[in-house]
């Protein structure tokens, strides 16, 4: 490959390609990324295209259907709300071990971070999607607990992929950033709100009842007697 305006190496000028790809619409979300397909029209070979593809995957624009390959990630409504129901649990524990655990550094940081969404007003809609992970990332850092840091970025990483993806493909509101100070207050034991209501307020900007398939769903199921 020629070396002028090109990337170093062949993976990343693939990898760089099709997030480009994908950011645009070119790939609409759901759509099939065949190998063979992306080698021909780069004029490479299939395995830089399979090495990128591995990494999109890591940063959950790309997802794999077992016998049947990758796909631009989308997920369902019910997939969404499951995810969400999980993060608040998890997310309101992180914010309850900040409070114990967080340092000034730390403190320092997330606050730069605010700071700089709420001044946001330019890039795509995936790297308003990364600022966001990266705030809740540092977040989740700050709780001192690695496991349920992993956890939630495991959870959230192809939630923020897939409402990124989406708000490209379908048009919608610009990516909402200048919402996280009411988390950071929480952290920083600082707000009158319960973790769990700090993190349902922050999700409910984007999704409809997060908590619906959590036992902090507002209607409940019917108790174990009814059930028998």
């Amino acid at each position: 490959m020629k070396t002028n305006g090109t990337p170093t190496t062949i993976v990343n000028y693939v990898h760089d390609t099709l997030r480009s790809q994908i950011i645009s619409g070119h790939y609409p979300a759901g759509s099939r990324l065949n190998e063979s397909q992306i080698a021909r029209e780069l004029d490479i070979s299939r395995i830089p295209v399979r090495e990128a593809l591995v990494r999109l995957r890591e940063h959950g624009l790309v997802m794999k259907h077992d016998r049947r390959g990758m796909f631009v990630t989308k997920l369902s409504t019910e997939e969404m709300q499951r995810i969400n129901s999980v993060r608040i649990i998890l997310e309101a524990e992180a914010l309850r071990l900040c409070r114990m655990h967080m340092t000034k550094k730390q403190a320092a940081k997330l606050q730069a971070l605010v700071d700089k969404m709420d001044k946001w007003d330019g890039g795509s809609e995936l790297d308003a999607a990364e600022l966001d992970m990266e705030f809740h990332r540092t977040l989740w850092a700050a709780a001192g607990n690695p496991r349920l840091s992993d956890m939630l970025d495991s959870l959230s990483t192809v939630l923020f992929a897939h409402a990124a993806i989406q708000h490209v493909n379908t048009e919608t509101v610009k990516w909402r950033l200048n919402h996280h100070r009411a988390l950071l207050d929480v952290a920083l034991g600082k707000s009158t709100m319960s973790p769990e209501e700090a993190v349902i307020s922050h999700l409910k900007v984007y999704y409809k009842d997060p908590e619906q398939f959590s036992s902090l769903a507002a209607s409940p199921d019917a108790s174990v007697a009814d059930r028998a």
